[in-house]
């Protein structure tokens, strides 16, 4: 197959690459772009651990090709933390909620989102947000307890 051209944002910088029509964009992301934050669990979208930004909202990058993303902006763990942490990746090594690690960066990419969209959820609703996310280590209370905490440092507790 011949490579497409595609231009897109990738944690707030404009790139331009040609890539494999069926190159997955997790695949982009690791290989092309060296953003290694973005895990790859089970290759099939049903683990969440690939999870990356689309346009803003959560997108599991192992089911979706590079290409469709041309044109849009993603962020990735990299680019969350501009000089410092952001204040849900502060509250999850403040809360533990980091465990082994492989799907923190779904988790606080995911969790990002939904406080971007809902500036104080309920841990119920936490808790539907990050349900497409597995934790191996099954830590699920650290993550909402991380994710409550930056929504009350975000809203001031309102």
């Amino acid at each position: 197959m011949e490579a497409m051209r595609i231009e897109l944002s990738v944690n707030g910088r404009r790139v331009s690459s040609e890539v494999d029509p069926r190159q997955s964009l997790l695949r982009f992301l690791r290989e092309e772009m060296g953003l290694v934050g973005t895990r790859e669990g089970c290759g099939h979208g049903d683990c969440g651990s690939c999870t990356v930004l689309l346009d803003g909202k959560p997108v599991l990058s192992c089911i979706m090709y590079a290409f469709q993303a041309d044109g849009r902006s993603i962020t990735t763990i990299e680019g969350l933390a501009d000089g410092q942490l952001d204040v849900i990746q502060e509250c999850f090594v403040e809360k533990g909620a980091i465990q082994c690690g492989f799907c923190t960066p779904a988790m606080i990419l995911v969790g990002k989102a939904l406080l971007d969209e809902s500036p104080g959820p309920s841990r119920d609703e936490i808790r539907e947000a990050i349900s497409g996310v597995l934790c191996r280590c099954t830590g699920y209370k650290k993550v909402v307890d991380a994710i409550q905490e930056a929504s009350i440092k975000q809203t001031g507790g309102r």
